[in-house]
């Protein structure tokens, strides 16, 4: 099964959760499906772990990264670049907008309300049943409700991403999957897809998912560990 996502492509998710690495790799196993891909770091309250951080590798991958203007680059600061409502108005094939964490970090997006007008997006709460604050079903949909009422938009859809980095085992990958299941029955939103990382795929049984398997490599790593070089894999 392929990820069937088109137009704005909305990251959101609690801190911890994993978003802006999803947002990464999405965008990446977008571009390989042969589409015109752009990514927007709209992440202005997390000074770490942003995808202006991989932007050198998404760029040799012909991948369009829009960051905030060089001299706020590395800044904490609350700078929304004109560029982001040039992109949302004329999104192209596939337009991902990585978004800060929690509530918080979503109410850069009611800045965009105009922009938004009339147009269509998907906006995707990523899930790590494996966070303390994502363990329940109760703890989810009060970050849904957070995140909506700070950004004005409505959630349509989910992203599993269970994992526990490096310490990340089969079982909590099946247990994961079970568990955002059943966050789309009770929440009503569909379960776009899961994430697993590279290294994990060959001791998975692929047959138990019902949605897309979208492979992480890890870009996002302290300073003493390198990145897992992208490698196309068939799902």
């Amino acid at each position: 099964m392929e990820i069937d996502l088109r137009g704005i492509v909305v990251v959101v998710g609690n801190y911890g959760s994993g978003k802006t690495e999803v947002a990464i790799n999405l965008a990446v196993n977008q571009k390989w499906a042969g589409f015109e891909v752009r990514i927007a770091d709209l992440d202005l309250v997390n000074p770490y772990f942003r995808t202006r951080e991989a932007r050198t590798v998404l760029s040799g991958l012909g991948i369009d990264v829009v960051l905030p203007p060089e001299q706020y680059l590395y800044a904490d600061l609350p700078v929304l670049s004109p560029a982001i409502a040039g992109l949302v108005k004329e999104p192209g094939d596939v337009t991902i907008l990585d978004v800060g964490g929690d509530d918080a970090g979503a109410t850069v997006l009611a800045a965009l309300a105009d922009a938004f007008k009339g147009r269509r997006v998907h906006m995707l709460q990523v899930v790590n049943p494996l966070r303390p604050m994502t363990r329940s079903i109760e703890g989810c949909l009060k970050i849904q409700t957070d995140i909506e009422r700070a950004s004005r938009i409505r959630i349509t859809g989910l992203i599993g991403n269970a994992n526990l980095i490096d310490e990340t085992s089969p079982d909590d990958i099946y247990s994961g999957y079970d568990f955002v299941t059943s966050l789309s029955a009770d929440s009503g939103l569909p379960l776009e897809f899961i994430t697993i990382a590279y290294e994990l795929l060959p001791a998975i049984d692929r047959q138990r998912f019902a949605c897309p398997v979208l492979p992480l490599s890890r870009q996002l790593v302290p300073p003493w560990k390198k990145a897992v070089e992208f490698g196309k894999v068939e799902i």
